[in-house]
């Protein structure tokens, strides 16, 4: 765990990226790129009546934010994770890492990299002047980092174990109107994120105002481009089975990996829980599973990774079945910070399917289960 003096430390590259910061601006009327496609947006900003206004594909990431919500430390918070997410794929891709530490060219910097990655998301946080909370998985209890508006839980880097393989890991987070972080459920999210750091540096978000999940990839300029909005998850033959070894002994479990099998369906898993769930939304089809056991607890934490994908997968288009009660993962009420569940992500079919198959039936998809194996 990263101690307090290690998180009060600036990190000079998120500083200088923050501080160079516009302020925030008003919400533009329309900034569509030639040749881009126009996605519509509607707000509904305090005392004002309902406007719509266009963002397009082709924008960068501060144009799609001025059309996408009103709210102007929203604007920023994003921004400024934006920025982090910038430093820590270049750390991720440049520094020599071992087991315990990642140390870069100048021998500077000597930190596990999910530590690392850890202080520029709170140095980033506090910089933004748009948090009054943060907490994450390595510093589990909320932290004042002195601004105002929102509260954020983030896991600085989901796969970091693997990085020395050189697949692709990611940071999860999602932010929080006020200053809770516990006894709320991840519907109350403001917004939500994951960076992914693989071949290409790849920002998703999605706002709770604004329909769809947006894509945002990285440029060699450091300018993040929008590149993609999904809206639709439709059925496809992908599936991604966490925790496997819980076959073993969950019976239901291994009838479901057995009908993926059979069935015939594409296996693509990484061990990392961002790329997987990623590929759900940037193919816009898919099933992810987490199942737990006797021998094998869950793991995922609500807070840090589960609610915030939770939110992304679903403004997707897609849907989540959570804590073994086949609600949505946007629906668990977050008792502790260490709160931790199974999870399935995917479309309306595979969430269906998994939750006949693991529980006897479904009761939200009724529709849809009556259509499953």
């Amino acid at each position: 765990m990263a101690s307090m003096s290690m998180i009060r430390q600036p990190c000079r590259g998120v500083e200088r990226s923050l501080q160079a910061m516009p302020a925030p601006i008003r919400v533009a009327g329309r900034c569509a790129g030639r040749g881009a496609r126009k996605t519509g947006v509607s707000l509904f900003p305090r005392r004002q009546a309902p406007m719509t206004i266009t963002s397009a594909l082709g924008d960068s990431l501060e144009e799609y934010l001025q059309t996408a919500t009103s709210d102007p430390n929203l604007r920023r918070l994003m921004t400024a994770m934006s920025e982090a997410i910038r430093t820590i794929a270049y750390k991720v891709r440049t520094a020599s890492c071992s087991s315990t530490a990642c140390i870069n060219t100048f021998g500077d910097e000597q930190l596990a990299v999910d530590l690392l990655a850890d202080k520029l998301l709170f140095e980033a946080l506090r910089y933004s002047h748009a948090c009054k909370y943060a907490c994450s998985e390595e510093n589990p209890e909320p932290l004042d980092v002195g601004g105002e508006g929102f509260s954020v839980a983030f896991d600085p880097l989901d796969g970091s174990s693997i990085v020395d393989t050189n697949f692709s890991v990611g940071t999860i987070f999602g932010v929080w109107p006020g200053d809770k972080l516990k006894d709320i459920t991840g519907r109350q999210q403001a917004a939500a994120g994951m960076g992914i750091y693989g071949p290409r540096t790849v920002y998703c978000i999605a706002l709770a105002e604004a329909p769809g999940c947006q894509e945002f990839l990285l440029q060699d300029d450091g300018k993040w481009l929008h590149v993609k909005e999904t809206e639709r998850i439709e059925e496809g033959k992908i599936f991604s089975p966490g925790n496997l070894r819980a076959t073993f002994d969950n019976a239901e479990y291994q009838k479901l990996v057995q009908h993926y099998v059979q069935e015939q369906y594409t296996l693509r898993y990484t061990g990392g829980m961002v790329p997987d769930v990623f590929q759900i939304i940037v193919k816009e089809q898919g099933v992810f599973t987490n199942v737990i056991s006797p021998t094998t607890k869950a793991k995922l934490r609500i807070l840090f990774e589960v609610a915030p994908l939770a939110l992304l997968v679903e403004k997707a288009g897609g849907h989540s079945s959570a804590d073994g009660k086949c609600i949505s993962g946007l629906d668990v009420e977050i008792k502790q910070y260490d709160q931790r569940t199974q999870i399935c992500f995917g479309s309306i079919k595979e969430v269906a399917r998994f939750e006949k198959m693991l529980y006897g039936k479904s009761e939200r998809f009724a529709k849809e289960e009556q259509l499953v194996a």
